[in-house]
């Protein structure tokens, strides 16, 4: 890959990988001999799949403040440099050379270290861990802050309050997680660490095998920023990567989960597939927790609703060609297991 004159990516795909691989994107990178260039919008000239490798929030800000104790200012990096810092840290499958990524001789998995250190952080105080703060955070995205930790032969990501969040945030993660299990929804294994800070067991990776994942932005080059999909457009993309309806079942499930338990920051970064046993899957649900979302709608539309009626909601089910019962039948089940945190009653 390297960056053409007007900063956007140009990629090619290496022989050996035409004739023994698969797609790393199928919507926009099929696997053909051909020289591709990214779209300058949304990423800033970055295909959608490498984009999921850069980190945004909590991230960038730690990296930005590892460039500038180190003298470079991170307005000079290019696309590039930022794959390299992410090197082989990275989630997903994806790794990058060179391999840029900041090292530290320090590791531990104390939670309660990695807390007083993200504190610091959004104090704005001085931190002497911003290295290990970097190197455990990998590419994981979002807002609030993370780390990537093994414990034994597993490996988790353990997530923290921001700035904004209730000091019993991680509880109420946890507890929805819980509530997402009994609806049906499919979710990686979860864990109170501490009984304070949520962890969930990484599905990108299973002890040294890594697995490709892709965000649904990263698929249709949708702005996660902003509203920009319907989940009838998520399930079509669904569709069209898996041809099995149970893919799709997996999405119009978590859609109600969503819908009845106010979990209104369902933006398009928040819905990922995976690349296993050469085939692509709908990955496991995250980032369930409640939320306000832009001006009170869903950032994802359902039949361009932002607070959508049952009626629109088995529209979509129709749409996606699943049958009517057994849409009435996934609908109740959710409707009855999710009670404890319901907030919309139809």
């Amino acid at each position: 890959m390297a960056v053409s004159t007007d900063q956007r990516a140009v990629f090619e795909y290496d022989t050996h990988w035409l004739q023994n691989g698969f797609s790393i994107s199928p919507f926009y990178l099929p696997l053909k001999p051909d020289v591709f260039v990214a779209k300058q919008n949304p990423f800033n000239g970055l295909f959608g799949v490498f984009n999921d490798s850069i980190p945004d929030g909590w991230g960038n800000l730690l990296i930005d403040r590892l460039l500038l104790k180190q003298g470079t200012n991170p307005k000079t990096l290019s696309i590039i440099d930022r794959l390299s810092i992410v090197g082989k840290s990275g989630m997903g499958a994806l790794c990058y050379e060179p391999d840029n990524s900041f090292k530290t001789d320090l590791d531990t998995n104390e939670l309660d270290f990695f807390a007083a250190e993200i504190s610091k952080i959004l104090k704005e105080q001085e931190s002497d861990s911003l290295e290990i703060l970097v190197n455990k955070n990998g590419s994981s995205g979002g807002a609030r802050p993370k780390v990537l930790i093994t414990i034994g032969d597993e490996n988790w990501m353990v997530k923290f309050p921001s700035s904004f969040d209730s000091s019993d945030f991680g509880q109420i993660e946890y507890h929805y997680a819980l509530i997402a299990k009994q609806c049906g929804v499919e979710m990686p294994e979860t864990r109170l660490f501490e009984n304070k800070y949520f962890g969930v067991k990484r599905f990108d990776k299973h002890q040294n095998s890594r697995f490709h994942v892709h965000s649904i932005a990263g698929l249709l080059y949708a702005d996660y920023r902003l509203p920009s999909l319907d989940y009838t457009e998520l399930i079509k993309a669904a569709w069209a990567l898996t041809q099995n309806i149970e893919e799709v079942k997996k999405i119009f499930r978590l859609m109600i989960f969503n819908v009845l338990t106010g979990n209104k920051d369902d933006h398009a970064k928040n819905f990922s597939f995976i690349f296993t046993n050469n085939q692509w899957q709908f990955a496991p649900a995250y980032d369930l927790t409640p939320s306000y979302g832009i001006n009170g709608n869903h950032s994802t539309t359902i039949m361009g609703q932002g607070n959508p009626t049952k009626s629109n909601i088995m529209e979509v089910a129709k749409q996606a060609g699943i049958k009517e019962k057994t849409a009435r039948e996934i609908f109740e089940e959710v409707y009855e297991n999710c009670a404890a945190i319901r907030v919309v009653n139809f």
